[in-house]
């Protein structure tokens, strides 16, 4: 399993680290038990979260309620939790669109 994904009874925690104000929304390579995601979005008044939520949620073909930002509101370090997708099914849409 990928040293970025935590499983929870409930779903699974994915930890990232974020690059706002990038020029393309875009999945990046592993540093070290994060993944790195580049979003086009300012860092302002919540709208890098709301992009990188709409984007996580596009990325693994959920809805976007089953993606949730639960930790790290206003850091570059973040953690989301997912619901209804399992660990492999997660790895393997995020490794696709690298």
């Amino acid at each position: 399993m990928a040293p970025y994904l935590r499983v929870h009874p409930d779903g699974i925690y994915l930890a990232i680290k974020v690059q706002p104000r990038s020029s393309q929304n875009k999945i990046g390579e592993i540093t070290g038990s994060e993944l790195k995601i580049k979003i086009n979005a300012p860092p302002v008044d919540d709208a890098a979260n709301e992009a990188l939520v709409c984007f996580l949620a596009d990325q693994l073909d959920c809805s976007r309620g089953a993606v949730q930002l639960v930790q790290g509101h206003k850091s570059r370090h973040k953690v989301l939790f997912i619901r209804g997708l399992d660990a492999p099914t997660i790895e393997q849409r995020l490794s696709a669109s690298t």
